[in-house]
């Protein structure tokens, strides 16, 4: 094992983890701040136009003011500089890319470290799930432009990376005899790669049931006025694209854990010879496949599109995470390899 790349490797998730905490927060903060800035550019405008009117009834001087550059250019009109809330939605953008070339780093120096994949414990498999779904909400965000959906994306992500940082760590090391498998790589690779995007589809199915029921709640009328938001979700992206960004992220990242299910059960024959023993974690990522099955089914039916379909996503998110977190570290199985006993 190559120490020096180790060290390397716990610096940059380090460094990864102080990124996301701090893009968050710059999330959060535009995500407060939308709520009054219409308010005040409102009240900012009317107090100019005030201004105005009342030097003119009281007998005052109205003037012109020159703006522009000291070469006499005449009503230039300066860029305004975007709101505060906008620019730290920005700032959260930018860090957040530091933030997954951090957690990049660190997982490739700790396959260096080690001299294989990192994905031979619940932090590695942790870490690499916090980078992918990092780079997946990027994507997003691409397609989208919905940045105000980022709190929430971030949100578990940052408790991911607190959680493995803290109560998963352990050591660069080598793996136990029965994890040095190709089919051992490929189904966990596609496990962390699924269950990332699948992350960013259980949030965006939260989102939308959120925002409907204050929709509902609102009535259709007030729910489809342009005016000032009256809650922070309020200025979250609309139903229509909240479910969009669920449906599809679950389209590309269901098949994939597909196709790791199947790896995962080929991995089994080898290491125990079996395809199939209803091991806990098996019987949970069967439930999780049949949840997510019956949500792109829901989702194409109708009848069931909106709010239905939104639950059975949730409940797949659900079984996901239980998986991912109480099989691995409370129940004993042939699983229970994941570094924390």
């Amino acid at each position: 094992m190559n120490e020096s790349w180790a060290r390397i490797s716990d610096l940059a998730f380090e460094a990864a983890l102080a990124g996301y905490i701090v893009a968050l927060v710059c999330y959060a903060i535009e995500l407060a701040s939308t709520r009054g800035a219409e308010a005040g550019q409102i009240a900012g405008a009317g107090a100019g136009r005030e201004s105005v009117r009342s030097a003119t009834e009281y007998g005052g001087t109205s003037t012109l003011t020159r703006t522009g550059s000291d070469r006499g250019e005449i009503g230039a009109i300066a860029r305004p500089l975007a709101p505060w809330g906008v620019r730290f939605g920005r700032a959260a953008v930018v860090v957040t890319i530091v933030g997954a070339t951090a957690n990049v780093i660190s997982v490739v120096a700790r396959g260096l470290a080690v001299g294989r994949l990192p994905l031979g414990n619940m932090y590695e498999f942790v870490s690499v799930i916090c980078a992918v779904t990092t780079i997946v909400w990027l994507i997003v965000l691409a397609r989208t432009g919905a940045r105000t959906l980022g709190t929430f994306v971030m949100l578990p992500v940052v408790l991911l990376a607190l959680v493995a940082g803290t109560r998963l760590y352990v050591p660069a090391a080598p793996v136990v005899p029965a994890l040095n498998s190709y089919w051992k790589w490929i189904h966990v690779t596609t496990i962390a790669i699924s269950s990332s995007i699948l992350l960013v589809s259980g949030a965006a199915s939260v989102l939308f049931l959120i925002r409907g029921r204050i929709e509902r709640k609102r009535g259709a009328t007030a729910a489809s006025e342009p005016a000032r938001p009256r809650s922070i979700l309020g200025v979250l992206p609309s139903t229509a694209t909240l479910d969009r960004i669920a449906y599809r992220t679950a389209i590309v990242g269901f098949p994939l854990f597909t196709f790791a299910v199947i790896a995962g059960a080929l991995w089994a024959e080898v290491a125990w010879g079996r395809y199939w023993g209803w091991d806990p974690k098996e019987t949970c990522a069967f439930v999780t496949w049949v949840l997510y099955a019956a949500y792109l089914h829901a989702r194409s039916t109708a009848g069931w599109r909106g709010r239905r379909a939104a639950w059975i996503s949730v409940l797949g998110f659900a079984s996901m995470l239980f998986n991912l977190f109480f099989i691995n570290m409370v129940v004993s199985g042939l699983h229970s390899y994941a570094g924390l006993n």
